[in-house]
């Protein structure tokens, strides 16, 4: 579970701002809360709903926990290669200034919090701890040595033997100044000969496991091999399909004759299956008709080619007609795609990150899904964070207080965090019209029509 998300000198958040998802005074929907399960340990919430105007920075968090995962499981490929990120760039200053990115996880029963400085060359600092609500206690702290090399101390691990010991040292004396020692970790397969850094290995499986993030183009990846796996997934597609009355029937997988697609070069298609083995599976998708094809090999080296489409009923026939998935409506295929986010967000400690659930959606749809989680995932542990601008979802017959957060950006261009339950609001009040209204800021506001030139040229 997500805890707490900070940043600072990253893309649009210039000064250190926070993110939670610790809960707040409101005792409505007691439903939504990962209750503490210890005088110790901490309460969370499941939801979270971010709203700001365009080019607010609201997405930015997306894209801030998307760097952060992909920068611990990918670190960087060479000694001399930049780190990958954008700085904020309104500032001079900020320019010649670090950035900072902390995280607070909930993850096989432990709370650790984890971060790291770094500018676009090396790591200065990054530490894990495991906290609690009253203490905490290091796990490993790495600072930059002033021979240009990083200094890392283990004080939280307890060591079996003076060899494990000397390999985790040898890790760290080899970790480029800028490559996490996380991923140094994860690259070198420390828990192969070290035994008690299960807390590394938890904050390593978090980011690999349980956080997910699906930006407005992200694709669910996959499904195709899962409906082929698990013919119970059929059911299940139907069922949601109906609930959120699409018109589409089932999801189908069909057989595919690999030689008669045309626009896929054959280059292409023979470098794919010469590296094709039992144990891999393919995907490709053809550039003119933009339909994404499976591909695999089964135990008699016989391969197997398939496309998902769906199937809807013909009036006056009990036959289906069936259709590309590209032929459905945007909001069908943003449903499909959402599906499997239901389904895993419906097992324990699972954190979807979704930006702009809106994109193609109702109104209506995107409060049913939202709404449709929380009634079902009582006992769940799982998180669901989302930016949008639909303003239905700003109903507290349906959220908390504490589950809604604002992004505004200040006249510098700066991006900053801040909750709904900083305001005095009681729980009956309907907040979507102030919202609107722009009492809670997080609303566009636009700039006189008059002082157009555009307009005036065009009307003279």
């Amino acid at each position: 579970m997500l805890i707490r998300f900070s940043i600072e000198n990253f893309l649009s958040f210039d000064a250190r701002t926070e993110f939670s998802m610790l809960t707040g005074k409101s005792r409505i929907h007691s439903q939504h809360l990962i209750k503490p399960k210890s005088r110790n340990d901490i309460g969370l919430l499941k939801t979270a709903i971010i709203y700001g105007a365009n080019a607010s920075g609201k997405s930015n968090i997306a894209k801030a926990l998307d760097f952060t995962r992909r920068f611990i499981l990918r670190g960087t490929s060479s000694e001399n290669k930049k780190i990958d990120f954008q700085s904020f760039r309104l500032d001079k200053e900020a320019l010649k200034k670090p950035s900072r990115i902390e995280i607070e996880i909930k993850h096989k029963n432990k709370n650790y919090a984890y971060g790291f400085v770094f500018n676009r060359n090396i790591i200065l600092e990054e530490w894990l701890y495991e906290i609690n609500k009253s203490s905490e206690k290091v796990v490993f702290n790495r600072e930059e040595g002033k021979e240009q090399k990083p200094i890392i101390s283990f004080d939280g691990i307890r060591f079996e033997n003076s060899t494990e010991e000397q390999f985790l040292k040898f890790t760290a004396a080899g970790t480029r100044r800028n490559q996490l020692f996380l991923t140094e970790c994860r690259v070198r397969n420390v828990k192969a000969n070290v035994k008690n850094i299960d807390d590394l290995l938890n904050v390593i499986d978090w980011f690999q496991n349980s956080l997910t993030i699906i930006f407005p183009n992200s694709k669910f990846g996959g499904l195709e091999f899962e409906l082929k796996e698990n013919q119970d997934l059929s059911v299940i597609f139907h069922e949601f399909l109906s609930y959120f009355n699409t018109g589409i029937k089932g999801i189908e997988l069909v057989d595919v004759d690999f030689d008669k697609i045309k626009d896929i070069p054959e280059e292409i298609k023979k470098d794919i299956l010469s590296d094709l083995s039992e144990s891999t599976k393919a995907f490709i998708t053809s550039p003119v008709e933009n339909i994404t094809y499976a591909i695999t090999k089964d135990k008699s080296d016989e391969i197997k080619v398939f496309k998902m489409m769906t199937s809807h009923d013909v009036k006056g026939s009990h036959k289906q007609e069936f259709f590309e998935i590209n032929d459905e409506s945007d909001g069908s295929q943003r449903i499909i795609d959402f599906i499997p986010v239901m389904m895993d967000l419906m097992k324990d400690d699972n954190v979807f990150v979704i930006d702009e659930i809106d994109r193609s959606l109702h109104p209506n749809l995107t409060c049913d899904f939202v709404d449709l989680f929380l009634s079902k995932s009582e006992n769940i542990n799982s998180q669901l964070i989302v930016t949008t601008h639909e303003s239905s979802l700003l109903n507290q017959k349906i959220v908390r207080k504490d589950e809604i957060w604002f992004v505004v950006k200040d006249k510098f261009g700066s991006s900053s965090f801040y909750s709904l339950e900083e305001f005095k609001i009681r729980f009956d009040k309907e907040i979507r019209k102030d919202y609107l209204l722009g009492r809670y800021k997080a609303i566009p506001v636009f700039g006189s029509r008059n002082k157009l030139s555009v307009l005036k040229r065009q009307n003279a």
